[in-house]
């Protein structure tokens, strides 16, 4: 009875550890696409511009969400980390495409910090609310 109720109590804090790092790095996603969007002017770039913009609101917003503890949130925190994985994977895949090619009009280059730590975000996103998601399955 007690070895039940450390595996279930392990399987909780490993779920609640691996979503909120998830939603932290969903959130330092949105937060270098918005640095990015003023700090290096990309809101001047048409459709590139808005859809950075676009990304820190749907970041800002899973992250959030992914962070809210209720219980009564759980069937939520399926859907948004499913969004977060799209958003992180999605910002992943868009920037190697501009890396080698015109995306929507605009061709990127180098790998500036910014850019080396929204990687990092985007990976670590993907890594972390996959888990998340295989440990929720694994304990239904």
């Amino acid at each position: 009875m007690c070895d039940r109720y450390a595996k279930r109590t392990f399987a909780f804090f490993e779920r609640t550890v691996l979503r909120t790092l998830g939603a932290l790095a969903v959130l330092v996603v949105g937060a270098v696409h918005l640095e990015q969007y003023y700090a290096v002017h990309f809101n001047v770039v048409p459709t590139i511009g808005p859809l950075f913009l676009l990304n820190f609101v749907g970041a800002t917003l899973i992250g959030l969400g992914l962070l809210i503890p209720l219980e009564r949130m759980r069937p939520l925190h399926v859907l948004l980390s499913l969004g977060g994985i799209g958003l992180a994977a999605t910002s992943f895949v868009f920037l190697f495409v501009s890396e080698h090619r015109l995306l929507f009009g605009f061709q990127d280059y180098g790998y500036r910090p910014a850019i080396i730590v929204a990687l990092a975000a985007e990976a670590a996103a993907v890594l972390l609310l996959g888990g998340y998601l295989a440990s929720r399955a694994r304990g239904a």
